[in-house]
């Protein structure tokens, strides 16, 4: 597997200038509770769709110079070019700080409406409210574990729910969309790595993890892999690792053949063998089809940091988008696998260069919301 030890990007930058103070609560503290929450459904009706499931918009975010410096043009473009290319399908709303919304309105084009909402960087997959029947999930981020200040994107969450008026659901757990892969019908995988981690969530145990993420979400079978710990940004999100694409069948991150053993296909062989170990949240076995990365030597994505994983696709409404990490080969067979799998829809190749240098992929830049 690439190396995967990478962070968003100048994140070890970020924090080498900060004193451990600042990277405490007080950076990414969240705004106080409302005094009265909004009343919710019972957990006992709530359900977190498939990401197959309709769209009523796709949610991103602008990244900023505050977190790129230097690269923050070059991963502009990229996350305007994909902006464009999901707008084709679907609407898009990006949200930017107040003094980029006309940069990014330019950027992007009129197919995309910009919404002045601050953030901080284009993460809105782990960002944005885990969105369930009844409302959306807060899950409370702090910067993958305090490892970056994230002051406006910890507020993003409930900004989006504000905007939308829907529910805040509200839970005392830390976690990203990314960490969370659900078949919609009551299973969801997860890495033990970034959900049991005393920098999210320190003093709760793996079942008292499980048994808040089922009444929040309304799932019913939690399958956890092991992940890995403090190597990226993220602890292992398992939206790089493992992915549904129907009910009962997962695709798997495999490294490239040839590549020699290391952290990352490890915890992918763990991984397979839980999954072969498992059944899912109605008693069904489990498929795994494999789905290879590119050769690291033909990529076009430049740097030790990359995320190279076709397993941070993104499903649309008609479409799925793809990275096109430059070895033609790989790209095409990544494309026929979720052709196969994701029948009907548009195999969508794009460019994200910048982004995967950065630490992530089209998955983590992008969140789903649901249509109904």
């Amino acid at each position: 597997m690439s190396d995967f030890s990478l962070t968003r990007r100048h994140a070890l930058r970020t924090i080498a200038g900060l004193g451990a103070a600042t990277l405490g609560a007080g950076a990414c503290s969240r705004p106080d509770d409302p005094p009265s929450p909004t009343p919710l459904a019972s957990a006992g009706s709530r359900r977190m769709g498939a990401e197959w499931d309709r769209h009523a918009r796709t949610l991103m975010s602008w990244p900023t110079a505050t977190i790129w410096y230097e690269d923050v043009s070059v991963v502009r473009r990229d996350i305007a070019g994909l902006a464009r290319a999901v707008a084709e399908y679907e609407a898009v709303v990006l949200l930017a700080r107040p003094e980029d919304v006309d940069d990014a309105s330019r950027a992007c084009g009129s197919g995309v409406e910009v919404v002045p909402i601050p953030v901080d960087d284009l993460w809105a997959r782990d960002t944005a409210p885990v969105f369930v029947s009844d409302g959306g999930v807060d899950f409370n981020f702090n910067g993958w574990g305090s490892k970056q200040p994230h002051a406006n994107d910890a507020g993003v969450a409930r900004a989006v729910l504000a905007k939308y008026g829907l529910p805040r659901v509200q839970t005392t757990l830390v976690a990203e969309g990314g960490a969370l892969e659900t078949d919609g019908q009551g299973t969801l995988l997860v890495t033990e790595s970034s959900l049991v981690n005393k920098n999210r969530n320190p003093g709760l145990t793996r079942q008292q993890i499980e048994d808040e993420l089922k009444r929040v979400l309304g799932v019913t079978k939690v399958i956890w892999f092991v992940g890995v710990r403090n190597k990226d940004i993220t602890d292992a999100h398992v939206d790089c690792l493992a992915r549904f694409v129907a009910p009962g069948v997962v695709l798997l991150d495999q490294a490239a053949a040839g590549s020699p053993p290391d952290i990352w296909s490890r915890a992918a062989d763990q991984a397979r063998t839980v999954l072969a170990e498992s059944t899912d949240a109605t008693g069904k076995p489990l498929q795994v089809i494999d789905l290879p990365q590119p050769d690291p030597d033909r990529v076009t994505v430049r740097g030790s940091k990359s995320v190279i994983s076709y397993a941070n696709f993104y499903v649309g409404n008609g479409a799925v988008f793809l990275p096109k990490f430059g070895d033609a080969e790989a790209d095409d067979r990544a494309g026929q696998i979720l052709r196969e799998h994701l029948p009907g829809r548009e195999i969508v190749p794009v460019r994200i260069d910048a982004i995967a240098a950065g630490g992530g992929g089209i998955h983590c830049a992008t969140h789903d919301q649901p249509a109904g």
